[in-house]
């Protein structure tokens, strides 16, 4: 008797368990809407990659969901070669534009978030406050006072003129402080003074290792931003030299009426500039990965 309820009781375990395992309504709606988003997000990226692989006869006649004939290698052989290959130099100044900015930026952006946040002055609050409002400011607010300053300065059409705005990021200095704040020991910076370390030497060699998943989070966002920069640029250059990748394809563009060819070449030419950013994500998400194996052990 004693072991047919056991084999009962094994039994209704084992029902319980599958019905524990088997996922509910809310479960399915959940996965179902997540797809539906998924696949609206990758629709445009499909898209593209359908549309670089053909030639300007097909890409006309042909729908732009279904492969035709495959001519990538052609396509990105005639973006490179037009007009003396003026899309490297683009894409280049894009890569000079992005990077750096977005370096310069998160360092910035590290010392003045560390400094709000460790550091009791007065008025303190006030240029948090002024910070917070910068956040909300939209960038095209932006473009025409900015253009109005470097051209007192006599600055525009110049690479500075893209990049100096760049370096600023109100959203990384709010970031840096929130996370400076709980990431940063107030024990351990007293330990360091006490040991001979300067307020800069503990910035830079105890702050800013404890700070690094925040300030990766600062770099891609800043990169993204500048890299997607249009409006600055369209304002501020007039030397196609000078342009970025956006820009220049934005020229572009708006020729495809007087050439058509140049449409195809657009098309490769937005394929080929999301590249880059795809490329530093996937070089970057293992610091986000230890950053929050890290919190994880020290909650």
């Amino acid at each position: 008797m004693s072991l047919l309820t056991r084999t009962q009781g094994a039994h209704a375990g084992a029902s319980a368990d599958a019905r524990r395992r088997r996922p509910g309504a809310s479960t399915v709606a959940a996965t179902i809407f997540m797809i539906a988003v998924a696949g609206y997000m990758l629709l445009p990226v499909y898209w593209l990659l359908i549309s670089s692989t053909k030639n300007q006869s097909d890409l006309v006649s042909t729908s732009g969901f279904l492969p035709a004939a495959w001519h990538l290698g052609d396509n990105l052989s005639a973006l490179f070669a037009q007009q003396d290959g003026v899309f490297a130099r683009w894409l280049l100044n894009s890569l000079l534009y992005a990077a750096a900015g977005a370096g310069v930026a998160t360092l910035l952006a590290a010392a003045a978030g560390y400094a709000l946040a460790k550091y009791t002055f007065r008025g303190r609050e006030a240029v948090f406050s002024v910070i917070l409002g910068g956040v909300l400011v939209p960038a095209t607010a932006l473009a025409l006072p900015l253009f109005l300053l470097f051209a007192k300065a006599d600055a525009t059409n110049t690479f500075w003129s893209v990049f100096l705005p760049s370096v600023v990021s109100p959203f990384g200095v709010y970031l840096s402080r929130i996370f400076a704040a709980e990431s940063v020991p107030g024990e351990v910076m007293e330990a360091a003074r006490l040991d001979g370390a300067g307020e800069f030497r503990i910035f830079r060699t105890i702050a800013l290792r404890l700070m690094a998943p925040a300030l990766v989070t600062i770099f891609l966002f800043q990169f993204v931003v500048i890299w997607n920069n249009f409006l600055l640029p369209l304002v501020m250059l007039q030397d196609e030299r000078l342009y970025p990748v956006t820009l220049g394809l934005f020229t572009w563009q708006s020729q495809t009426s007087r050439l058509p060819v140049l449409q195809t070449l657009t098309i490769v030419g937005a394929l080929v500039s999301v590249v880059p950013i795809v490329l530093t994500f996937l070089l970057l998400q293992r610091y986000w990965r230890a950053g929050l194996a890290a919190g994880a052990v020290k909650s």
